[in-house]
């Protein structure tokens, strides 16, 4: 009982603080850019614990939050004038820094030093990053705009999809969605998740009378974020599973660690910002 009344109240902080992140670009991009570097702390953490390798938490850590930052330059006029390009640079010189130095920190395998680090940047860095590109949106003039709603929906279809899948499948659950990885998933849970979301995505469409997408767009942005979404919560599990672990780590009260809360979102984030960019092309 103790347990699920703090698992509650970490929850609802936690929704509360994302909601609310939304509401002005500042906030998203302090709350996200610190959600990015406890990300990837944590990851770099439990992957130094395996043998041989040795992961250099602090730069990576830098690095990715960086690369946050600079793609909400990249992306916005948050910080005053036209977002440029070489913004970037010091993003990459760190990289190649990265690499260069196992030459001379003499590790005894290089090779996993390299692609942990790298996969830090791939797996939680970049998508984090198109956040920005979700929520700063140019206008046909030019002028650079906040939208609250994109970003938000993505995560209210993963909450949602969350929610709807533990229910049903909780209740209807029989055949299971992936058992070598997650034996408590099932396609009743799953499909029944991905029902709820269409509901959603009908009501957004509804309320918004079309604006911003269409009831077709709409439902369309929550199947790949229910498809992603679980490939994303499974991808996690198999990496927990490989380290042995039952959680990624203590941060958040009955939660687990930050790849437990967001492992959905790393890939639903970057999964949606293609469709919506496919979209754009017809």
């Amino acid at each position: 009982m103790k347990n699920f009344i703090v698992r509650t109240i970490t929850g609802i902080i936690f929704v509360a603080a994302i909601v609310a992140s939304f509401l002005r670009p500042e906030a998203m991009v302090l709350l996200f850019s610190i959600v990015t570097g406890l990300t990837i702390w944590e990851f770099t953490g439990l992957v130094n614990e395996r043998e041989n390798v040795n992961v250099n938490r602090f730069i990576s850590t830098v690095a990715g939050v960086y690369f946050f930052f600079a793609m909400t330059y990249f992306c916005s006029d948050l910080y005053g004038g036209a977002a440029k390009s070489v913004v970037i640079i010091p993003y990459l010189v760190t990289i190649l820094y990265l690499l260069i130095a196992e030459l001379y920190l003499k590790h005894p395998d290089p090779i996993q030093d390299w692609a942990y680090t790298m996969l830090s940047q791939m797996y939680i860095a970049l998508p984090f990053s198109m956040l920005n590109v979700l929520a700063f949106t140019a206008t046909n003039n030019g002028v650079v705009t906040f939208n609250t709603l994109l970003p938000l929906s993505i995560f209210v279809f993963l909450w949602v999809n969350d929610s709807g899948a533990y229910c049903v499948g909780s209740l209807l659950g029989r055949h299971k969605l992936f058992p070598r990885i997650s034996p408590g998933k099932s396609w009743e849970g799953s499909v029944g998740g991905a029902v709820f979301v269409l509901a959603a995505a009908y009501a957004i469409s509804y309320f918004l009378d079309d604006r911003m997408l269409t009831l077709p767009q709409w439902l369309g942005l929550g199947l790949v974020v229910v498809v992603f979404g679980t490939w994303g919560d499974l991808i996690e599990s198999l990496f927990k599973r490989t380290l042995g672990i039952k959680d990624s780590g203590t941060i958040l009260p009955g939660h687990g660690g930050m790849l437990d809360r967001f492992d959905s979102s790393l890939l639903a984030i970057p999964a949606a910002v293609v469709y919506l960019y496919t979209l754009s092309l017809f």
